[in-house]
């Protein structure tokens, strides 16, 4: 069995936020699916900056997905996408 089928977990990982909202280190969690559609959700409840209990939730639609998300999450470089668990690239 390949793992073509297996959507890739990883981090949001942001050095600096320019935005001053979400702050820094893992920001959010999310999936790339084998279609290239991503889910994230942010970790707004860890962050003792924002009064909230709650964790919102993104998805860019494939094929794009995470190239939607770098651009739009990305800040310049500020923020960069960490996968785990060791999952192949896609093509």
């Amino acid at each position: 069995m390949t793992d073509d089928h297996v959507p890739r977990r990883f981090e949001l990982v942001r050095e600096e936020d320019v935005s001053e909202t979400s702050g820094t280190g893992v920001v959010a969690v999310g999936v790339e699916y084998p279609d290239g559609a991503v889910h994230m959700q942010w970790r707004n409840a860890d962050n003792d900056g924002l009064e909230t209990d709650a964790n919102g939730c993104a998805f860019k639609p494939a094929p794009d997905g995470l190239v939607a998300t770098e651009e739009i999450h990305g800040h310049d470089g500020r923020t960069t996408v960490r996968f785990l668990d060791g999952a192949p690239d896609r093509d």
